[in-house]
């Protein structure tokens, strides 16, 4: 299928590493260019050379914190400003799995103000960012990488994830009459090096295989493998493009069937 997405400009925060790098290989392949930002400059620049070469397409890197309203707006003008306009924000920097996971006894509140001001307050900031170039061409992507924990009691960060559900409602009745689309997306237990890297320090620790750590969360998925982060950005691109333009303020989990929650 073509998604259309040929000379479209997508964003994406949290795109040098992980699932917001898939995405960003994707939109590439599909003929879009990108931008990837995040923290860490060598990371980003090690990610984008590495893409530029998988793909030939345009990438360009951009140091932001999404905890600054500045370092946002700056991002988000350098995407115009290099390519002219700005069509799409994935929103995906965030601690990956939550900062806070311990019970409430233990759980720090700095983490955890920090965990929701990246997140979910980033993510406003970088929506209200994108918003005037999208305004502008009357057509726009917002994408929120969510997660499980947003139904679910495993961990108290979850929350941030809920929160980042209401707020992807709430755009969408606000953005919909101007041709913007804002959905979040809710990944499963993918292959990224954060999850790979922390199921062999559990190995390691427990003085077990790799595969046996993996074993649990192998069982309790339907399709009984971890996803590959490829997966989570093909379902993305899929909601950027003109063809799901009736699909908004919807949540959805890729997540190979792990959810046993009925949402109606």
């Amino acid at each position: 299928m073509d998604l259309d997405l040929e000379g479209r400009v997508a964003v994406i925060t949290g795109g040098g590493t992980g699932i917001g790098k898939a995405i960003a290989g994707q939109f590439l392949r599909e003929g879009a260019s990108v931008v990837i930002s995040g923290r860490r400059q060598q990371v980003l620049a090690e990610a984008a050379a590495e893409l530029e070469k998988q793909t030939g397409g345009n990438v360009l890197s951009v140091v932001a914190d999404t905890t600054d309203w500045q370092s946002v707006k700056q991002l988000a003008s350098q995407a115009a400003d290099r390519f002219g306009r700005l069509d799409i924000m994935i929103n995906s920097a965030a601690a990956p799995s939550g900062a806070v996971r311990s019970d409430l006894g233990e759980a720090d509140d700095a983490l955890l103000l920090h965990d929701i001001n990246t997140k979910v307050v980033g993510y406003f900031r970088c929506s209200k960012a994108a918003l005037p170039y999208m305004l502008r061409q009357k057509w726009g992507r917002i994408i929120n990488i969510g997660g499980l924990t947003a139904r679910s009691t495993e961990a108290l960060s979850g929350m941030r994830n809920a929160a980042i559900v209401h707020m992807t409602k709430t755009l969408s009745d606000q953005l919909g009459p101007h041709g913007i689309t804002v959905n979040v997306v809710h990944p499963g237990i993918t292959a990224t090096e954060h999850i790979l890297e922390m199921y062999q320090e559990l190995a390691r620790k427990k003085g077990l295989s790799v595969d046996e750590i993996t074993a649990p969360d192998v069982k309790d998925t339907p399709i009984r493998r971890l996803l590959e982060p490829d997966e989570i950005a093909h379902a993305v691109l899929f909601l950027c493009s003109p063809k799901a333009g009736a699909i908004t303020g919807e949540s959805i989990a890729v997540d190979g069937g792990y959810t046993r929650g009925i949402y109606m």
